[in-house]
């Protein structure tokens, strides 16, 4: 008699060890990305907005609290306004277009092809290509003297285009290198969306006559557009980011200008090159100043994001 409240013990102490162990073990498994976070990406934010809201150099031993100081400076501050179009304009040449070419890429590689994972595999290679390698052979492409790109274009009457030194040319410039770099990597993600979306829907609308580009209109881009809203943000995310092309671009071109002034006329300057400049380049490293742009930085991703994620979200059917 006594084995039966034994045995009801261990039923009640293995009962709350396997509910302890599906409601905690979860938390557990996630915590040392949280720990990781908070400690490299909480803290920092939250410190650089402590930061922003003070007279902060490393000049000095002392940082005077100047509240909101470093935001209004900043908001009348033109070199700030000119990255911002900067960044916006770079991101636009060279979002827009890299995503529509993804989609048709990813729409080509979905189709019966021989050598497909070759053809794969290929896409991804400008991706991890090292950047500074990019930056530099693109810059002798677009070289103003001897570059491919102004030889090609003198067989039309054009004339040699300083690209680097010209505000729209040096746009257009780095969003070929952007798109260089990231049109195959979407276009996997938008193949990989792709391959779970029923076959039979293509077989119906191939009896029905519809043209390839029909069935990319009517329904791969219907069926894959969580995908394509994701990578519109990520996408957004990381035009509003851009450094390293700007800032190689302009010592590999030999435009003049410091490292990241962007140009000697700051014609590419993005916004991350502008905190840059601001926390690092300059002789005061003005840390408050340069936290305080980092700051309207991030509440600018935000904003631009959240709008690409509502018009991606209502358009009907994708992008038909």
């Amino acid at each position: 008699m006594s084995s039966l409240p034994l045995a009801v013990t261990q039923r009640r102490r293995r009962s709350v060890r396997h509910t302890l162990d599906m409601r905690v073990s979860p938390y557990a498994y996630v915590a040392p990305f949280f720990l990781l976070f908070c400690a490299f990406g909480l803290f920092p934010l939250v410190y650089t907005a402590w930061v922003s809201l003070h007279e902060w150099t490393l000049l000095s031993e002392t940082q005077e609290f100047i509240g909101l100081g470093n935001y209004t400076t900043l908001l009348g501050d033109s070199y700030f306004w000119n990255a911002t179009f900067n960044t916006l304009s770079i991101g636009i040449l060279s979002t827009v277009p890299q995503l529509a070419l993804a989609i048709w890429l990813a729409h080509l590689l979905n189709r019966r092809l021989r050598f497909q994972t070759l053809f794969r595999v290929a896409l991804l290679l400008p991706n991890v290509t090292s950047v500074v390698a990019v930056v530099v052979i693109f810059s002798q492409l677009f070289g103003r003297d001897f570059g491919l790109i102004n030889w090609i274009l003198s067989w039309f009457g054009v004339g040699h285009i300083d690209w680097a030194a010209g505000t729209a040319t040096s746009h257009v410039a780095l969003s070929v290198m952007i798109m260089w770099r990231w049109t195959g990597y979407n276009a996997l993600i938008f193949l990989a969306a792709m391959q779970a979306v029923p076959r039979d829907l293509y077989e119906a609308a191939t009896l029905d006559g519809a043209s390839s580009f029909t069935q990319l209109r009517r329904i791969t881009i219907p069926m894959i557009r969580p995908t394509i809203i994701f990578v519109v943000i990520v996408s957004t995310i990381g035009a509003m980011q851009i450094i390293a092309e700007p800032m190689l671009f302009g010592q590999s071109s030999g435009s003049g200008g410091g490292i990241a002034t962007g140009g000697p006329d700051r014609q590419f300057q993005t916004l991350a090159l502008f905190v840059y400049e601001q926390g690092f380049a300059n002789s005061t490293f003005d840390f408050g100043y340069a936290s305080a742009a980092s700051w309207l930085m991030f509440v600018a991703v935000v904003i631009v994001a959240g709008i690409n994620f509502l018009i991606t979200r209502r358009m009907k059917g994708g992008l038909v």
